[in-house]
């Protein structure tokens, strides 16, 4: 069977053909480093280690790049609030986020650009959009016009039809909720006052909004189409439209092929967020016992199109639910003296139950399951040497995507 992967754009499952046979492009939006990131953060990057990890499982070689949004308008309010240097707060949570990362067995990306670090290459976008009557100048700002740009919207399905026609502009980089601001949107915050965050740069003295600084960070390391673009579900909201909007009013061919949405964790049917105060990090599931393993199982077991919903119960029985996959494991007496002896047959069969179900999009419970009935069913009949070293070997396979087995 073929990888199918469910595209956003066109909101279909599609099996999966790389742009290039030689390497697998993939971006993924990284976090918003203003604050620490929570385990509903995680499930995302989770999500996308699992992609990673299963085209290099399937055969691909994969690059990846990464993203730190650390210049933006709620990294500088919270800087001010805690009264500290922005570039301290943003390397403290960037360091950390790395660390957390490696906790919890997340492949670090080739590529980790940041947002200030990309300013040049944002002004350069600016300068093109600006040139080519797509953006403009307003009270010392530039905002981008998504009515010069054809098929605007289409990443989420917005109907344009709907647009106003009368000139509405938005100057924040954020907006709270989840809706569509129509209207023109900002590109670059210019300089006002003393005191402010600014770059003196070729356009003049400012910052680039977040709204550019995803493309200007994907045209530093990636020049052509990617194979995947990957991000949160709220994403859909402005921000993935706006990055394409912008990336491909400068280039002759699309943003990206593939567009993959990993839906929300829950705390008790509410969506996690540092807004709503419930959020819940690592080092607290850690604190309650529970071990990285059950912890990386949790946020991976449930289909990544799919909210997860936290809460001690299904904490507790994913936890629980891991345990007893390990001790089937245990319980397998493999060849003797460590020959590498193993039955061929039940080996390729195993890894034919994972990926029977990881090439329909990733289905990673379902995968987990499969294998868990067939350790069942083969612990009632005790396995013999061979079939329990062909499973070992398989599993242990199978554990280079999952990272929660061995």
């Amino acid at each position: 069977m073929a990888l199918r992967l469910f595209n956003t754009l066109g909101r279909r499952l599609e099996v999966f053909q790389p742009v290039s046979e030689s390497v697998v492009s993939v971006f993924t939006c990284g976090p918003s480093v203003y604050q620490r990131a929570h385990i509903g953060n995680f499930r995302t990057f989770l999500f996308e280690d699992i992609l990673v990890r299963y085209l290099e499982y399937s055969g691909h070689r994969v690059e990846r790049g990464m993203n730190f949004t650390d210049v933006e308008d709620k990294a500088i309010k919270e800087a001010k609030e805690r009264n500290v240097e922005i570039q301290v707060l943003t390397q403290h949570n960037i360091e950390a986020f790395i660390r957390e990362m490696e906790t919890l067995r997340i492949r670090i990306p080739e590529y980790l650009p940041r947002a200030s670090e990309a300013v040049d290459r944002a002004v350069d976008i600016i300068e093109q959009l600006l040139d080519r009557g797509i953006a403009y100048w307003h009270k010392g700002n530039v905002y981008f016009d998504p009515l010069k740009y054809p098929g605007f919207g289409e990443l989420y399905g917005l109907d344009m039809n709907s647009w106003p026609r009368t000139k509405r502009r938005f100057h924040r980089d954020t907006y709270p909720g989840m809706r569509w601001n129509r209207g023109d949107f900002i590109l670059w915050h210019g300089s006002r006052s003393e005191g402010e965050i600014f770059w003196d740069t070729k356009i003049g003295k400012g910052r680039p909004s977040w709204n550019i600084q995803d493309p200007s960070m994907i045209a530093q390391h990636f020049n052509e189409t990617l194979s995947i673009y990957c991000g949160g579900f709220d994403n859909l909201i402005r921000h993935h439209d706006y990055s394409k909007a912008i990336l491909e009013s400068i280039r002759p061919y699309p943003m990206a092929k593939y567009w993959l949405h990993c839906y929300h964790l829950h705390v008790d049917g509410e969506k996690m967020s540092k807004s709503k105060g419930n959020v819940c990090y690592t080092d607290t599931l850690r604190g309650r016992g529970y071990a990285i393993d059950e912890i990386r199982f949790f946020l991976i077991y449930g289909h990544y199109r799919k909210n997860l919903n936290y809460s001690d119960k299904t904490m507790d029985r994913a936890a629980e639910n891991l345990r007893a996959f390990k001790r089937k494991i245990r319980a397998l007496d493999p060849a003797p003296n460590g020959k590498p002896d193993f039955d061929e047959g039940v080996y390729h069969m195993v890894k034919g139950l994972f990926s029977g179900k990881m090439d329909q999009d990733l289905d990673v419970k379902g995968a987990f399951d499969e294998l868990h009935g067939f350790l069942t069913a083969t612990e009632a009949r005790h396995a013999q040497p061979r079939v329990s070293a062909g499973i070992l070997k398989a599993l242990m396979e199978i554990d280079e995507v999952l990272q929660v087995i061995f």
